[in-house]
């Protein structure tokens, strides 16, 4: 039965990496219908802070359609062209299409920007990335910063999960699905897997223990008051927030700098005008840092 089971999933990976016709028209096709998908749910408030979410932001997903499209080419520079065609086409498709229902209007072409360097990079990448076809220690090698990377995505989520169940939940298991479905069709002996399996868990590990809170951000106060030169602050609990005063006249604003999450209270005072402040530092259920502050 184990046997069967092994051969049934060895014909589906066979089948997806490398038993597929990715022909141009399919390869301008599928970038087609993952930009649409991508902008739907990028549009529609009920995927707002879900994984699904993540399929516009992050490259969890866009790493799996390159895997794909790479493994299903016959030559490297096949694999470059039709991986950089595949971005070039879905990610401004994606902005496209979003910008009728954005209050950003043309403007949230400026995130695009990020994109299109991404774009440029995937000529070289999917060129070497075609050599994983190899299934040796090349391809291992290859694969490792990818692997890493998601195996870090993964635990990641794991974690913001276990604090708001089950938010991000299907980020966390895509990713680390990805991680061993990678390792079971592009290596071929126990030792190439085990590597290929144990240098991302540990790598994953030391960058999310050595990892922390950095907030660095600049706000208006409640209240929006004029603050002079002469304003200073005056923290109650410093080990929370370093807070400094950004801009003074018509539009004062202070300078948040945190490396956590707490409540904290700080004063300013200018002249003989004196305002007290709360300010709390929190995660939202997006896993964003987020302050608020209010006047007392």
């Amino acid at each position: 039965m184990e046997e069967e089971k092994k051969s049934t999933l060895r014909r589906i990976t066979d089948k997806l990496f490398g038993g597929l016709n990715m022909s141009w028209p399919r390869v301008i096709l599928f970038a087609v219908a993952a930009a649409v998908v991508t902008a739907v749910i990028m549009i529609l408030p009920v995927f707002e802070n879900t994984s699904f979410e993540r399929m516009g932001v992050t490259f969890e997903a866009w790493i799996f359609f390159a895997v794909i499209i790479m493994a299903n080419c016959k030559k490297p520079l096949e694999s470059a062209l039709k991986v950089f065609v595949f971005f070039l086409i879905s990610q401004p498709l994606i902005y496209l299409i979003q910008v009728p229902f954005s209050s950003l209007g043309w403007l949230l072409f400026g995130y695009y920007r990020y994109w299109f360097i991404w774009t440029l990079c995937t000529l070289p990448m999917a060129y070497i990335g075609w050599y994983i076809k190899k299934k040796n220690w090349l391809s291992a090698l290859i694969l490792l910063p990818v692997d890493v990377y998601l195996m870090a995505v993964s635990l990641t989520c794991f974690r913001f999960t276990f604090k708001h169940f089950p938010l991000l939940l299907v980020t966390a298991v895509f990713c680390l699905l990805q991680v061993l479905l990678y390792v079971y069709a592009f290596t071929s002996d126990k030792w190439q897997k085990l590597v290929s399996i144990g240098v991302p868990v540990i790598a994953a590990v030391i960058f999310i223990s050595l990892s922390r809170v950095e907030l660095d951000a600049m706000t208006f106060l409640p209240g929006d008051p004029v603050l002079t030169d002469q304003a200073a602050v005056t923290v109650e609990e410093p080990d929370v927030a370093e807070i400094t005063i950004a801009s003074t006249g018509e539009d004062s604003m202070i300078r948040i700098h945190s490396t956590g999450f707490g409540t904290m209270r700080f004063t300013i005072t200018d002249g003989e005008k004196v305002y007290h402040y709360t300010l709390r530092i929190y995660e939202d259920d997006g896993g964003h840092i987020q302050t608020e502050i209010l006047e007392e």
